[in-house]
């Protein structure tokens, strides 16, 4: 088992997501419409930012920097009941061998994730 958390300030995130460029060099076209969707669009941006961060560190831990994943390619989505899931584009080794618990929480200035990383084998 890996974990990775991360933590991060909701007005850091907001200057940014100004910047459509920065918008699709970090999130997936399914994260960017989920989050331009809500009201408080810039804590879901930092709450999914802020689960990037904790996925990176959770699969660092394991991998030794072994690996290269762009920032899009690691999408936040949610389920059904709302509860949200990773998915990792064009990672299969990753994927195949490992799943993730994801929790996220995010108020008016901080958003905060953490990850846990289990093998499946």
């Amino acid at each position: 088992m890996f974990v990775g958390n991360d933590i991060i300030e909701v007005s850091r995130i907001a200057n940014l997501i100004e910047n459509d460029r920065f918008l699709h060099r970090i999130y997936s076209n399914a994260e960017i419409k989920y989050c331009e969707d809500k009201a408080n669009k810039a804590q879901n941006y930092a709450a999914r930012f802020a689960a990037k961060e904790a996925v990176f560190k959770a699969l660092s831990s394991q991998l030794n920097g072994n690996f290269s994943i762009a920032w899009n390619e690691i999408c936040i989505e949610k389920d059904d009941n709302g509860r949200p899931f990773i998915i990792l584009y064009n990672h299969s080794e990753i994927s195949d061998n490992y799943r993730f618990d994801l929790s996220l929480s995010h108020v008016k200035e901080y958003a905060i994730a953490s990850v846990i990383m289990y093998s499946k084998v």
